[in-house]
């Protein structure tokens, strides 16, 4: 959520960020409501404490006539009426209150400077590591992957429907090990503290980290106890410090949690569904970081770092790319996608994005830090990133590590986790 102080002043700033987010077409309309209501507010706010240093000054007045014996009913009446008019005045300014509210949750973050403007044919790559494995003679994975044993996605399909997955055997022990291993490796050398999670949040929780209202309809939701599976678990695990003050000294705190995540996807018609490439339910490994203004940019660098650690040890080459404006989340003001090499779908696959959230987040969940003692307390800086998600980065063990007889060589790091070298 954006500061209604500083949006007071800076409106055409953030009608120039939504320009370069490509969003200022459908929000203007949004933005002339928020600038209305804001010169609004002000205004009851300005006529509200005129009326009540008013009704003080006839109340010691009314209280001086008493003390002496004269008649105040004149002033009597008058600070009664005042006080209709106030309370009046607050009705009317709670009703702007709520709309503006509304309407601020509705507006994406404003990206950094260096966040380039387009959409997602304008994101930058800005390093690679590894060389990707030639296409040919390489099977995608979800041939792989059924041949193996090791997915089963028709009895998935009739188990949940389209989207969800089974994994067998050692498809489902792979699984196991990736998640022990990232989390051994995040906790024991990355200096992450492991947190275990619900896998549902309140609309509270949603609110907080964004989620909501802009994508409800993107989420699995149980109405009856107004409870949403996670999409991820930055929205637990972020909301862990919901309505906290942070010390300083404890800045930066780093948490890392394995969930599986939900995600109905309404919008991804159209796009490729095949094998792991699009799923409804799938499991991460998710880190996320609270520190100060200050050493935002820095935090930002070693989360990223951090995610790809994991690729380069698992041997995966990847890219890294800096989103451009139209391509980054709503809540996000910078953004690092990590793409790997999947050489028998012929494309790069996004395994993690790492965003700073600025305070954005934090004002929305109302997370804060005290720089000193006694001093007034500062929202804090948000940053997660994925470390990593699991489907793709099977997609692409199966088709980077493809052998010529039809197995999958394991990754070094994992085979103390499976206990085997060969997926066959």
């Amino acid at each position: 959520m954006h500061d209604a102080k500083w949006l007071r002043d800076n409106l055409d700033a953030l009608r120039d960020a939504m320009r370069r987010r490509g969003k200022l077409e459908a929000l203007g309309g949004d933005l002339d409501r928020i600038g209305e209501l804001l010169s609004q507010r002000a205004l009851l706010v300005h006529t509200a404490d005129e009326k009540k240093a008013k009704r003080n000054s006839s109340s010691q007045e009314v209280a001086r006539r008493k003390k002496e014996g004269e008649s105040a009913d004149d002033l009597i009446a008058a600070t009664r009426a005042l006080g209709v008019e106030i309370t009046a005045l607050e009705g009317t300014l709670a009703e702007s209150e709520s709309e503006l509210g509304a309407l601020l949750l509705e507006i994406p973050n404003i990206t950094l400077p260096e966040v380039p403007e387009g959409g997602e044919e304008s994101g930058i790559v800005v390093r690679t590591w590894g060389t990707p494995r030639d296409q040919e003679g390489v099977r995608p994975h979800w041939e792989v992957g059924e041949r193996l044993g090791l997915l089963d996605l028709p009895r998935g399909a009739k188990v949940a429907g389209s989207g969800f997955i089974v994994f067998r055997g050692m498809g489902a022990r792979l699984v196991r090990a990736l998640m022990s291993w990232m989390i051994d490796l995040h906790t024991r050398e990355h200096g992450y503290e492991e947190v275990w999670v619900p896998f549902v949040a309140n609309r509270a929780a949603m609110i907080g980290t964004s989620q909501l209202p802009k994508f409800e309809e993107d989420m699995y939701a149980l109405r009856d106890d107004d409870l949403f599976l996670i999409p991820t678990a930055e929205v637990t695990v972020t909301n862990l410090r919901r309505e906290e003050i942070l010390d300083a000294a404890d800045l930066p705190a780093a948490y890392v949690a394995y969930t599986p995540c939900f995600r109905r996807e309404a919008g991804a018609a159209g796009k490729d569904t095949r094998g792991l490439l699009r799923v409804h339910q799938f499991d991460k490994v998710e880190m996320v970081r609270f520190t100060t203004p200050e050493d935002s940019p820095e935090q930002l660098d070693i989360l990223t770092s951090h995610a790809e650690e994991v690729l380069r040890r698992l041997g995966l080459p990847f890219r890294v790319v800096l989103l451009a404006g139209g391509d980054t989340g709503f809540g996000s003001a910078k953004t690092y996608d990590l793409e790997v090499w999947a050489p028998g779908a012929g494309k790069w696959l996004e395994v993690s994005s790492c965003s700073t959230f600025t305070d954005f987040q934090a004002r929305r969940a109302n997370i804060r830090y005290r720089p000193g003692p006694g001093e007034k307390p500062r929202f804090v800086h948000t940053l997660n990133g994925s470390g990593l998600a699991f489907p793709r980065t099977i997609a692409a063990i199966l088709e980077h590590y493809q052998r010529s007889d039809g197995t999958v060589e394991v990754p070094e790091v994992l085979r103390p986790y499976i206990g085997a070298g060969t997926l066959e």
